[in-house]
């Protein structure tokens, strides 16, 4: 699943994993709910990023401090993947959207850019993007 992989030039610290991961359970659950395709969702996020099993669940249990994701490439990265989870439960909730927006701005990505990437995914018939597309909608921004 490595989610632009290809571009990725350090690998991230477990700190940096499990806060990633850390964020994206916090956002899961925004809507009141953490769904089954959610929970899956997030669990083969954390086998990707090499979180063991027992360490995945007390994240569920316990709040840890957002730190600020350096690069601009990982801040699409996390973003990405926070609108794929968005997305897995078939569901779009308003809170989601608000909320998704409001990381977004305050990782200091593009609103314009984070627009155009949820509407392709929504018009996606699976939600998905191409990481090229993914890219070159946020480089756009800086011609």
């Amino acid at each position: 699943m490595n989610i632009l992989a290809k571009n990725n030039k350090k690998m991230p610290t477990k700190i940096e994993k499990i806060n990633l991961l850390a964020d994206m359970i916090a956002f899961a659950v925004v809507d009141g709910k953490l769904h089954d395709r959610e929970y899956l969702f997030l669990s083969m996020i954390a086998k990707e990023l090499q979180i063991e099993k027992e360490e995945f669940k007390q994240l569920f249990h316990q709040e840890l401090k957002t730190e600020v994701i350096k690069s601009e490439f990982e801040r699409i990265q996390q973003f990405y993947r926070l609108a794929l989870l968005m997305h897995c439960d078939g569901i779009l909730h308003e809170r989601e959207q608000i909320k998704i927006h409001e990381i977004g701005i305050n990782m200091g990505l593009n609103p314009f850019a984070m627009k155009r990437v949820l509407k392709a995914m929504e018009q996606s018939p699976t939600r998905m993007i191409s990481p090229d597309y993914l890219l070159e909608v946020f480089q756009e921004q800086y011609n």
